[in-house]
């Protein structure tokens, strides 16, 4: 039986979780080190590693947490809903995520990136699992003819790219703008482009 951890032990493993994603957003795997967080937490470096072994246990820690976060917005896709509806509010809640979560999405990325060393089996599993069974509701609306013709899979992927960009690149969307919040426009702009996708009738939207 696993033993309860006391209020510092749990304040300080979330000091640590919290330092490392940012380190890690901000230098990657490879250029973070365990000092940088250690320091970012208020810790020392063998107090971080009474909680964590090593620097790829936190990473894995912040990589698994998140992951099952990042799903939470194609969980929520509804095959009772309206099928328009349904696919704009899940790009726009994948929208929302990124403009409250940069790091987590900066972070992701960054593994994704690097071959997903740490979360490929993850990806492989719970992830395909669960885009295969969203994919198989689109696919089932677009034969239907409830949604145009669209391949769920690329869809899903547009999507993800669509709303993913404005955290991952925000730098360089801040600097083509010249604005300091680069998700300026962004909700209305994914509105439009997800409802002219997926009109049956092949008319642009009012």
């Amino acid at each position: 039986m696993t033993k309860a951890q006391t209020r510092i032990q749990l304040r300080n493993r979330t000091a640590i979780l919290d330092a490392g994603l940012d380190v890690f957003s901000q230098y990657g795997f490879r250029g973070s080190t365990l000092d940088q967080i250690a320091a970012a937490a208020g810790l020392s470096k063998p107090n971080l590693l009474y909680y964590f072994p090593s620097k790829e246990a936190i990473h894995t820690a912040l990589l698994e947490r998140l992951l099952d976060t990042w799903l939470d917005p194609l969980r929520a896709l509804n095959s009772a809903g309206d099928p328009v509806e349904e696919i704009v509010s899940y790009a726009q809640r994948k929208l929302t995520m990124s403009r409250e979560f940069p790091r987590e999405s900066r972070l992701f990325a960054n593994e994704i990136l690097q071959g997903a060393p740490r979360i490929g089996a993850m990806l492989g599993s719970d992830l395909k699992q669960l885009v295969d069974e969203k994919a198989g509701i689109i696919r089932a609306w677009s034969d239907t003819g409830k949604i145009a013709r669209v391949d769920p899979h690329h869809l899903i992927f547009s999507i993800w790219a669509l709303t993913q960009h404005y955290a991952d690149f925000d730098v360089q969307v801040r600097a083509v703008r010249g604005t300091d919040d680069p998700f300026a426009g962004a909700q209305a702009f994914i509105d439009h482009v997800m409802r002219s996708i997926l009109r049956s009738d092949g008319r642009n939207p009012s």
